[in-house]
């Protein structure tokens, strides 16, 4: 697609951070909405703020995980709107954890709303994006489908599915020329509420030395410099110039960077630090204990 006027997009996870953002940055564009969310409240907030912008906007509650509800779903936006032609697999959860301490159900979990939740937005929209004879399918994965780190085996897992899955579907579209296109999308840290919002185990303070509440404050400190309004304009642009991969933010393009540079190298060094800040975290806490 060379532009979002008078198009329709469906975006998934629309009622905060980036969908919100998305939604919010294709509408200025002139395109007309499809949102959904597991929020029913955050997403209304959000629809009511996109029509403001001077475009239809339609939202449903709905949960990727459904499957049969997200074909419904994608029959009604066509129903409604005569067409659709894009797809924003946003919606997305974070889980930390070691693999001995991670149970089966936390994989799963996972794997329902960042992987399955991804292959059913596609699966359920692709036809119809198709048969509109112009569109693109933009699969939300993160640096952390490119770059692993320890305690994030769930999250990794999720995410590099996410990635394959997505650049497969992308050479598939290439060889049909049938004016579909994908991308995949990497976001670094991103100011939105997922780490607030993510499943941490007791496992991460052992392994990191931090509490997940500090672990949490770090990243949203530290961490998330990028804001969900400058990740969709990234976005956007990027689908607009048909990227096959989408970086988001610096810290983004230096691990993939990094990873590239020293494919098995980095695994040894990313360790070595995280034994470092361990230690370092140690004497802390045993200072703080003769002082006290």
């Amino acid at each position: 697609m060379k532009s979002f006027e008078n198009k329709v997009a469906a975006i998934t996870g629309a009622g905060s951070g980036i969908g919100r953002a998305l939604a919010f940055e294709l509408a200025r564009q002139g395109c007309a909405l499809a949102l959904s969310d597991v929020n029913p409240k955050a997403l209304a907030e959000t629809a009511e703020q996109a029509r403001q912008l001077g475009v239809r906007v339609e939202h449903r509650e709905l949960d990727v995980t459904n499957r049969e509800a997200m074909h419904a779903w994608a029959n009604e936006v066509v129903t409604i709107f005569g067409q659709v032609n894009a797809i924003f697999n946003n919606a997305g959860v974070a889980q930390s954890g070691t693999v001995e301490s991670n149970d089966y159900s936390d994989y799963e979990w996972i794997m329902g709303i960042n992987f399955w939740g991804v292959v059913n937005g596609t699966k359920a929209f692709l036809p119809h994006i198709k048969a509109s004879g112009v569109g693109h399918v933009v699969n939300l994965s993160s640096i952390f489908g490119i770059f692993s780190q320890p305690g994030m085996s769930s999250y990794n897992a999720s995410k590099f599915a996410v990635r394959g899955f997505t650049e497969s579907l992308r050479q598939e579209l290439d060889m049909a020329n049938c004016g579909v296109s994908a991308s995949c999308v990497h976001p670094g840290g991103i100011k939105t509420n997922i780490a607030n919002t993510a499943r941490t185990n007791a496992s991460m303070q052992a392994l990191t030395g931090q509490s997940n509440e500090q672990a949490k404050q770090q990243f949203n400190d530290k961490l998330a410099r990028t804001t969900a309004q400058q990740a969709a304009q990234v976005i956007i642009k990027g689908v607009l110039a048909n990227k096959r991969r989408i970086l988001i933010g610096g810290d983004a393009y230096a691990l993939d960077l990094l990873q590239r540079l020293m494919p098995s190298l980095y695994q040894r060094l990313l360790t070595g630090l995280m034994k470092m800040g361990l230690k370092r975290s140690a004497k802390q806490m045993i200072n703080a204990h003769d002082n006290t």
